[in-house]
C-alpha cells in the first residue's frame, strides 16, 4: 500500500504509529476528517495477518466514522483505533493504559470507545491515562444496544420502502454475526416483530446462546448468503459483500449493523443492479455512535434514543434521493455526507479571535 497516495485520494488528516515495548502494544490511531469536530471512532483489537491489513482496516473504519457523523447531524469527525493482537489472549491493564496515553496525547483530536474486540475494562484501563474515552459502564453504558436499536429502525424504513409498510412481521432475516450487535438485533426482530429469523456466528457458545434465548434457525458461517430471506443482516466484520457472496443472496434487502460490508466500491452498484435495496452501513449503523456523542452534552438516554430512532427517517431519505436521482444508495449517502461537510467548512472559514 502505497500510504500517502492512499491519504491523499481519500483526504486524510493522519495516521499514527504507536508502540510500547513494555505491554507489547501494537496500535494504530487514524483520524480521517475533523472538520465538523474531534474525530470519534472505537478501538477494535484483532489478529490481523498482516500490519498491512491492519492499515487497510484503519483507514476504512476511520473513513467511514466521518461520513457516519457527518450523515447522523453530529458535530463529530472520523476517527479509529486498531490494535494488532488476539483480544482473547494478549489484553493486560498495561497494554490498555499504554493505549490511553496516546490517545491523550492527541489532546482530544481524537475520542476512543468500544469496538470488535475490546469491552469495558479494557475502556476502563484506558480512561485511567486519557480524558477522550466515551462509552463507559458509568456514562452511557454498551452502545451495542443503541446500534442494534438504529438499525432495527432502517430496516424498518427498507421494508416500507419495498413492501409498504415498516412492519417485520413473517418476514425472513438472516443475521450473519451475533455477537454484541447481531444479539440485539436478533431480540428485537423476534419479541418485537415476530420475524422469522436464521443466524450464523463464527463463535459457537454466540449461536448456542440466540438459539437458547430466542429458538432461531442456524447455518454455517458460508451458508448464510444462501439462504431462503427476504433480509439480509450482516452483523460481523466488514467485506462481506464481495462478486462470489453477492451472485448467492437472495433477498430484497440488505440491511445490518457491520461497518464496511461492501468489499469495493463498485460493490454497491452490483447489488443495484440485482433489485436489493441496500441501507448504507454507516447511515444504518449510526446509533452506538449517536448514544456515545450525547455523553459530549451531559448525557440522556432518552435523548439519545430518540435521536437513534431518527435513523428511520435518514435510511428513508437516502432510499429516496437514490431513487429520484437515479443513483445507488451508498452515492446517495455519499453525497449526503458529503454536502453537510462542505457547507461548514464553508461557513467556518472566517475568522473568530479567541
Amino acid at each position: 500500500m502505497m500510504i500517502f497516495d492512499y491519504m491523499e485520494k481519500y483526504d486524510f488528516e493522519q495516521l499514527l504509529f504507536n508502540y510500547d515495548d513494555t505491554s507489547g502494544l501494537k496500535a494504530l490511531i487514524c483520524i480521517h476528517n475533523t472538520i465538523l469536530g474531534p474525530a470519534l471512532g472505537g478501538t477494535r483489537m484483532w489478529a490481523y495477518e498482516t500490519e498491512e491489513d491492519a492499515i487497510e482496516d484503519v483507514f476504512r473504519l476511520a473513513r467511514g466514522m466521518t461520513y457516519k457523523a457527518a450523515v447522523a447531524g453530529l458535530n463529530l469527525g472520523g476517527g479509529k483505533g486498531v490494535v494488532i493482537g488476539d483480544p482473547k489472549k494478549e489484553k493486560s491493564e498495561e497494554l490498555w493504559r499504554s493505549f490511553g496515553r496516546f490517545v491523550q496525547s492527541l489532546n482530544g483530536r481524537y475520542i476512543t470507545a468500544k469496538d470488535v474486540g475490546t469491552d469495558h475494562r479494557d475502556m476502563n484501563y484506558v480512561s485511567m491515562e486519557t480524558d477522550y474515552v466515551v462509552g463507559l459502564i458509568e456514562t452511557s453504558g454498551d452502545p451495542s444496544p443503541f446500534t442494534a436499536n438504529g438499525v432495527w429502525h432502517g430496516m424498518q424504513a427498507c421494508a416500507e420502502k419495498i413492501y409498504g409498510s415498516r412492519q417485520l412481521k413473517g418476514k425472513k432475516v438472516a443475521v450473519q454475526g451475533v455477537g454484541n450487535v447481531g444479539y440485539h438485533l436478533v431480540k428485537h426482530l423476534v419479541k418485537d416483530e415476530g420475524a422469522e429469523v436464521t443466524v450464523t456466528d463464527i463463535d459457537p457458545e454466540q449461536m448456542r446462546k440466540v438459539v437458547d434465548e430466542f429458538g432461531v434457525k442456524t447455518v454455517k458461517p458460508e451458508e448464510i448468503y444462501s439462504v431462503d430471506m427476504d433480509i439480509f443482516a450482516p452483523c460481523a466484520l466488514g467485506g462481506v459483500l464481495n462478486d462470489e457472496t453477492i451472485a448467492r443472496l437472495k433477498c430484497r434487502i440488505i440491511a445490518g449493523g457491520a461497518n464496511n460490508v461492501l468489499a469495493e466500491e463498485r460493490h454497491g452498484d452490483d447489488i443495484d443492479k440485482k433489485g436489493i435495496v441496500y441501507a448504507p452501513d454507516y447511515v444504518i449503523n449510526a446509533g452506538g455512535l449517536i448514544n456515545v456523542a450525547d455523553e459530549l452534552r451531559q448525557y440522556n438516554k432518552e435523548r439519545a434514543l430518540q435521536s437513534v430512532a431518527g435513523i428511520y427517517d435518514r435510511v428513508m431519505k437516502v432510499l429516496n434521493i437514490a431513487e429520484r436521482d437515479n443513483i445507488t444508495t451508498v452515492k446517495a449517502a455519499d453525497r449526503m455526507a458529503e454536502e453537510r461537510i462542505e457547507k461548514i467548512a464553508r461557513i467556518r472559514s472566517s475568522h473568530i479571535p479567541p
